[in-house]
């Protein structure tokens, strides 16, 4: 059968959605935007969404029992379901609104974790992890006398699950892991990671920023306890994400935050906290950017995700293939096919930043430093890499020109030896 991923995604198809991608930087030259793991660029629908609201249809959420509010809160209320929908999970109530993937992490730190972890139990985490999925875990472990261990990186870019088994034990309360590696692109059999946390009574987060945006995801599918993604890294606005819970997990858990609309009543002796996810948005939410995520989804609902990663695959593929040709440049990660749409690479001495710097001349924009992932960095030995990374709407010529353009970096360089 010919699936869409196997005919091949074209980008031109969509880049006229996207304003931002055909205006002039320098000279009228176009922009070349390689920096999707940072923030993705929107598409129309989403800002008209987001336009359309605030001038037809805003209003606070839940509480006025005016049309305009009503009207408001269907709006919310059905980005919730597009999310529950993109991501199979059971029911809406378990889609909680959060200020992106970090504030979800920490959610969970803050409310699941002061429930539920001890002195002596412990957290395991990746030697990769992001560090919106490392501090919160460190920070819950000062406050309880937790102990955080981890599982290390091959030196291939991969987990190392020889140890994970020996890692893991009775007093494992939580295994939190990205589902793609912000630095690497590495994709982690984040199923099996789940299997074999559960089979000694541990609860695992997976981190999806980098994930949902681009593979297939069915919660419900990979059994996970709790699943945190962000809404600007696929298409959305900034400000609001999603935290993903079992309902089991997310009903016993307390309030994190204090407020209006998280309550059930209050009195000046106490209060009964609201139903899920209530009890999780605490005063006025991201309302608009909510709905703009909702249209986001919409967009990428009608984009088989199945294609979305292969056609990534393939520039990914160009590019090992174009920047093998760059004298003194180092991949870091896993081979094209073990990995989403990122590239991370050295080029000799010169500094990551200078390389950016440089790009940006050619209106190439990539990302420089320690990508929030200094542990990760420390493992390679390097204090700071360059980030090459792909979206739906990237072509096949912005990698070579990505690839013309390093070389030309490191000619000047050279000449400056």
């Amino acid at each position: 059968m010919t699936t869409a991923a196997s005919r091949g995604l074209d980008p031109e198809v969509y880049r006229g959605d996207f304003p931002i991608l055909s205006q002039g930087v320098r000279d009228g030259r176009p922009l070349v935007y390689l920096d999707n793991a940072a923030t993705t660029q929107r598409p129309r629908q989403v800002i008209q969404a987001m336009v359309d609201t605030y001038e037809h249809h805003y209003a606070n959420v839940h509480r006025g029992i005016h049309w305009l509010a009503e009207r408001t809160t269907e709006l919310y209320e059905a980005a919730r379901e597009k999310v529950r929908q993109f991501i199979n999970a059971p029911a809406g109530e378990q889609i909680v609104f959060t200020s992106g993937t970090t504030g979800a992490i920490n959610l969970v730190a803050r409310s699941w974790g002061d429930a539920n972890v001890r002195a002596g139990d412990e957290i395991l985490v990746t030697e990769m992890e992001h560090h919106s999925n490392l501090v919160p875990w460190h920070q819950l472990a000062e406050r309880t006398g937790a102990v955080v261990r981890h599982l290390p990186l091959t030196e291939d870019g991969r987990l190392d699950l020889a140890p994970f088994d020996a890692l893991l034990s009775r007093r494992t309360r939580l295994v939190a892991v990205t589902a793609v590696s912000n630095v690497l692109g590495t994709i982690n059999p984040v199923e099996e990671i789940i299997r074999r946390a559960h089979d000694v009574g541990a609860v695992v987060l997976v981190d999806g920023a980098q994930s949902v945006p681009h593979l297939p995801t069915d919660v419900a599918a990979m059994d996970v306890d709790f699943l945190a993604f962000s809404g600007h890294k696929m298409l959305g606005p900034s400000g609001v994400g999603v935290l993903y819970g079992k309902r089991d997990l997310l009903e016993a858990m307390p309030p994190f935050l204090g407020g209006g609309s998280m309550i059930r009543r209050v009195t000046l002796e106490g209060f009964d906290p609201g139903d899920v996810p209530a009890r999780f948005e605490a005063g006025t939410p991201a309302i608009v950017p909510a709905i703009g995520l909702g249209a986001a989804i919409d967009y990428l609902a009608a984009i088989p995700a199945d294609a979305i990663h292969e056609h990534e695959r393939r520039l990914v593929e160009r590019a090992h293939e174009a920047l093998a040709s760059v004298e003194g440049l180092r991949i870091i990660g896993p081979p094209p096919e073990d990995k989403a749409g990122i590239v991370t690479f050295t080029l000799g001495r010169i500094h990551p930043h200078d390389i950016a710097q440089l790009l940006d001349r050619h209106n190439i924009a990539v990302r420089a430093g320690h990508h929030c992932a200094m542990p990760l960095h420390r493992r390679y030995r390097l204090s700071a890499t360059t980030r090459a990374s792909f979206y739906f709407y990237n072509t096949p010529a912005e990698v070579d020109a990505l690839a013309g353009a390093l070389d030309q970096v490191r000619q000047v360089f050279q000449r400056r030896k």
